[in-house]
């Protein structure tokens, strides 16, 4: 890429890096350490509740009844379908823009994954989810609010209720988001959250699934594993309601740790603040990309308010070399951006074609189309001012520079596709 590119200013900051704990969490932590009581139930009584406790507050937050903490957001997306009695082959619709984990998630639980197109603004397409739901006869739909894009809920209401299709939410990177001012996670009978590293809380690891009913709650809480120690639960059902399914309700032992617990509590009471800084570093960078003819943001409803832990865009009328080339021009000056469109899956981004593992899903044309440019810049909440503004310069220096090539050499990009 010659000197010239080595002379221009490089991003100074590991887009992966994360916030620190909150120093309450790791005190906690170091308490229960030193204790070693790491197991969020207590034997001989509730040693601790951490686990508990914060069950409660995040029931509390996005105002559902119950809350059952687990492992990871995976683990929930499982419980929610098995507590909805999902079958052995059972097709279950979900969007075709998302992580591998949700159509896993459906797999895990013994079901099929039915992938639904998705339309310009990265969301579901609600036409193609009646002709996918009235093919395969699904009752339920998956809805992957992926990157924090939040569908027209008032649309994907009536189209669950026009085909009879039970709704639940893949919630891992819209926590706080809401679609008039409704929380995302409280439309569907059950909603699924993350604790991952690169999601809105932190604990390296760790899930949350959110529902109302009562005796779907109290099977969670045995599926997850809480042997006959549910009554330290606070977010649950009575205990007859529970007892009721104590010996027909396999344990899966997807059990979130104290240990995770104790460093997400904290986390919750600072999520305002994480949340309105991540959407400032979102729009600064949005709108400076924005000036470049090249890039197309989605279109994002009024009636949505977002919750961006990273910026996503496409990239218009070019080839696939042409799109490596721009991403590894930014590559180069310390700015990694992930690309839906490649050929191969990469670090956690695929796209439904490199999901040979879901089944025969036909051509997904449209979905794909759009994947083809689509890209995503991750936005760590240390990022500065500053950063947002060199980082959109990176991109559009690297854009200018490829289109700039393709007009000395005589080269046409492909036409846009999304």
């Amino acid at each position: 890429m010659g000197l010239e590119l080595a002379l221009l200013p490089r991003l100074q900051r590991d887009l992966t890096e994360p916030e620190p704990i909150p120093e309450a969490g790791i005190a906690r932590a170091c308490e229960l350490m030193r204790s070693g009581r790491l197991f969020r139930y207590g034997e001989m009584g509730a040693d601790q509740n951490d686990v508990a406790v914060l069950e409660q507050e995040f029931a509390a937050l996005i105002a559902r009844r119950y809350c059952v903490a687990v492992n990871s957001g995976g683990a929930a997306l499982y419980l929610a379908l098995k507590v909805l009695d999902v079958q052995p082959g059972e097709p279950v619709l979900v969007n075709g823009f998302t992580l591998a984990p949700v159509p896993g998630a459906i797999l895990h639980a013994g079901a099929r994954p039915v992938l639904v197109e998705i339309g310009a603004d990265y969301v579901i397409d609600c036409d193609d989810l009646r002709r996918k739901a009235r093919a395969s006869g699904a009752r339920i739909l998956l809805l992957s609010h992926m990157r924090g894009h939040i569908a027209d809920m008032d649309a994907v209401m009536g189209a669950c209720d026009e085909l009879g299709l039970v709704l639940v939410e893949d919630c891992a990177h819209a926590l706080c988001a809401t679609w008039n001012g409704r929380a995302i996670g409280t439309f569907g009978e059950a909603a699924a959250f993350s604790a991952q590293t690169y999601k809105h809380l932190n604990a390296g690891e760790g899930g949350f699934l959110v529902l109302d009913d009562a005796h779907r709650a109290a099977r969670a809480i045995l599926h997850s594993g809480s042997y006959m120690l549910h009554g330290q639960h606070l977010s649950a059902p009575t205990s007859d309601v529970i007892a009721g399914w104590e010996e027909r309700t396999p344990n899966f032992s997807m059990r979130m740790t104290a240990l995770a617990a104790a460093l997400l509590r904290p986390q919750l009471r600072d999520l305002p603040r994480r949340v309105a800084r991540w959407n400032a570093i979102h729009d600064r960078i949005a709108s400076a990309i924005a000036r470049s003819q090249h890039v197309r943001l989605p279109p994002r409803s009024p009636r949505q308010q977002y919750s961006a832990t990273s910026v996503q865009f496409s990239l218009l009328g070019f080839t696939d070399g042409e799109i490596a080339a721009v991403l590894d021009r930014c590559a180069a000056r310390c700015l990694p951006i992930k690309w839906f469109g490649a050929g191969r899956q990469r670090g956690f981004t695929s796209a439904p074609r490199h999901w040979r593992y879901a089944g025969e899903q036909g051509p997904m044309s449209q979905t794909h189309a759009i994947l083809a440019g689509l890209c995503d810049i991750r936005t760590p909440l240390s990022l500065t001012d500053e950063d947002c503004d060199l980082a959109a310069e990176i991109l559009r220096e690297a854009i200018e520079t490829v289109v700039s090539t393709r007009t000395e050499t005589g080269k046409t990009g492909r036409a846009a596709t999304s």
